[in-house]
């Protein structure tokens, strides 16, 4: 469905990302994957995933909070792969504060990777779609888009603002071909998620179960977590035919959460 298009996911050397980029390899997309890893890990993940769905795959360890280094990851893009007709902003990183405590560095960190990157790839990126006439902008936000948690203070924030550049960039490609929207996740079963598990129930002295159930699945009415492989599902068929009419949409992938 999707051959002959290529699609630039960043942070996709694992979990969501990387979920995304195996299934818009499985839809016949080349891939550019973006993150952190070794060379060796690097030319690793590209072999399996070209292995494995037959298609190009390329990579980018650019520092995405460089908007120099952003460019030169989106020069490399067009002129190696013909630019990036489909483009997943999902890189991002996380940390949990008081405001008043909230260390300055941390701030600014998220802030650039979970948002200001998305700003970044999407501005370097729509000229090329607008002018072939098709593209697709799929921003990872999360339910923290359009809900608040305390002590989230930048990653609310800029998840917030996610869901705003979303908004935009939907508006202002929309006669071109160019639709964008954001897939809002509730939590999602990964590595990452699977060693706070272990790590909390350790520290609360309570099972595993617990804490999924009780701790972080507190807030999701199914008690079940959200899959990468149904995120990048959602994203394949947001590059579909049947998503042509989807546009600006803050799309909540959470099991309940945000309904309440």
């Amino acid at each position: 469905m999707l051959k002959g298009k290529t699609a630039l996911v960043t942070g996709s050397t694992s979990g969501i990302g990387l979920g995304i980029a195996r299934a818009l390899a499985d839809a016949g997309a080349d891939i550019v994957l973006s993150g952190l890893a070794s060379d060796e890990e690097a030319k690793a993940l590209k072999q399996g995933l070209a292995d494995e769905f037959g298609v190009r795959v390329g990579f980018s360890g650019a520092n995405l909070t460089d908007p120099d280094a952003i460019e030169g990851m989106m020069g490399y893009v067009a002129r190696d792969f013909g630019g990036a007709d489909i483009l997943i902003n999902n890189a991002g990183v996380q940390h949990v504060s008081p405001i008043e405590n909230f260390p300055v560095a941390r701030w600014d960190l998220i802030i650039a990777l979970n948002l200001s990157a998305a700003f970044h790839t999407t501005r370097l990126a729509i000229t090329g779609m607008k002018e072939k006439g098709w593209g697709r902008i799929i921003n990872t936000a999360s339910a923290h888009a359009l809900v608040a948690s305390p002590y989230k203070s930048a990653y609310v924030a800029a998840k917030h603002g996610i869901a705003g550049l979303t908004k935009t960039v939907a508006l202002e490609g929309a006669e071109h071909g160019v639709l964008c929207n954001a897939i809002c996740p509730g939590y999602v079963y990964t590595p990452l998620v699977e060693g706070q598990v272990a790590d909390t129930a350790k520290a609360r002295g309570i099972s595993e179960e617990e804490v999924k159930r009780d701790v972080l699945l507190a807030a999701q009415p199914t008690k079940d977590f959200v899959t990468v492989e149904q995120i990048g599902d959602f994203a394949v068929f947001l590059c579909s035919p049947a998503g042509a009419s989807m546009n600006g949409a803050i799309l909540a992938m959470d099991g309940g959460w945000t309904s309440q």
